[in-house]
């Protein structure tokens, strides 16, 4: 009898012991064997965003579009968030971009003066007393604000360039540089050379109002250009963007 209560007090003191163990370390593998813990792609999974899906206005597309310029100009509609690469017999590729936000936005006619896949971006003096924050350097990638491809413009600060921000597309958010999709930017680039003719419409252009409501209905979407694997960068994604 002694023996006997000897034994359920120490099988009492044991029991006690892996309730408090179990109270700090959680709940052995044996009491729950669906519980498991999450894997590193499951995190990513979690919290990586949501992709931005394109409104069908501001897809890549050929469109009718009345100009008298020559095939291969590309045509900036600023009011309307356009860029036309020209195509000749009525017709246009378009391309949804984001503009200049309010006082910032500019017109005139300039040409593609370089072109760079990738490209670093230096903030110019301009935009650094605006806002001294920004980092004097950064190398070209998929976090850069320049994103996959550059187009300048004559001897001008302005771009047209890609964006690792696309939600921008369609709204008035830069400062003064025309920014486009990755794959939109892609394509473009493609098929523009050193040289080309760039027409910038200026906010409150009337004929840029009567381009827009002439435009019909798409004669068809084109599907994005393959993407050329970018360096390996830091990933940024500032809200400003140049």
């Amino acid at each position: 009898m002694i023996h006997f209560a000897r034994t359920a007090a120490r099988t009492a003191v044991v029991l006690a012991a892996l309730s408090s163990s179990a109270a700090f370390a959680g709940p052995f593998p044996f009491f729950d064997l669906n519980t498991q813990p999450a894997t590193s792609s499951d995190q990513v999974q979690r919290e990586e965003p949501a992709a931005t899906e394109m409104p069908a206005n501001l897809r890549r597309q050929v469109v009718a579009y009345a100009t008298s310029e020559a095939p291969g100009t590309i045509v900036i509609d600023t009011p309307h968030t356009y860029l036309y690469l020209v195509l000749g017999n009525g017709k246009a590729m378009r391309y949804g971009i984001g503009v200049g936000r309010e006082g910032f936005t500019w017109s005139g006619t300039q040409t593609i003066t370089r072109k760079q896949e990738w490209p670093d971006w230096t903030p110019p003096p301009e935009m650094l007393r605006r806002q001294p924050y920004l980092p004097r350097f950064m190398a070209g990638g998929p976090g850069n604000p320049l994103g996959a491809r550059a187009m300048y413009l004559g001897e001008t600060i302005y771009r047209i360039h890609g964006t690792n921000a696309p939600d921008t597309i369609g709204h008035q958010v830069s400062s003064g540089c025309i920014r486009m999709v990755n794959e939109d930017v892609t394509d473009l680039y493609g098929r523009v050379n050193v040289g080309t003719k760039v027409v910038v419409l200026p906010m409150g252009r009337h004929d840029a109002i009567a381009h827009a409501h002439a435009r019909s209905a798409p004669i068809e979407v084109v599907t994005p250009a393959e993407s050329t694997p970018a360096p390996v960068a830091a990933s940024w994604r500032p809200f400003w963007m140049n």
